[in-house]
């Protein structure tokens, strides 16, 4: 990845119903980790999205895999900002683990535009979380 300002990152603590017959962790799990990341980082900046008429919709999501992950570990999803628009950005995310923080597990990203449920139209970001994320594309610069 770039050399780019972490926005965010998180640990999380693999479950044992998170790995498969494989005997290690399942695909579907790493997508949970990336949201998890995502809506950790939006309560933390105080950005509400619950039960609200407008809030973050994620339109596009995408995981490539590297090197499995076996349980338990602890995984720690990185963030980071990718392209930001008016109503939309893309987040990518790097999954390691606390123990081989040097090893990336898999990549992602997630596109995400803010949407006005009652027309189901996109618009503009909060000029909260706009001026946040802004800071981290003006960091990389």
């Amino acid at each position: 990845m770039p050399n780019r300002p972490l926005l965010f990152s998180i640990a999380i603590p693999t479950r044992w119903a998170d790995e498969d017959r494989y005997g290690h962790i399942n695909n579907v799990a790493y997508f949970r980790y990336f949201e998890e990341a995502r809506v950790q980082w939006l309560r933390e900046l105080a950005v509400p999205v619950d039960g609200l008429d407008t809030g973050p919709v994620v339109i596009e999501v995408a995981a490539t895999y590297l090197k499995p992950v076996h349980y338990p570990a602890t995984v720690i999803v990185k963030a980071f900002v990718r392209k930001l628009g008016n109503s939309s950005v893309i987040i990518d995310h790097e999954l390691v683990t606390a123990e081989h923080p040097e090893t990336i597990y898999a990549r992602g990203h997630a596109a995400i535009v803010w949407v006005d449920h009652c027309s189901n139209k996109s618009m503009p970001l909060p000029e909260l979380l706009r001026a946040h994320l802004q800071a981290f594309i003006t960091a990389a610069d």
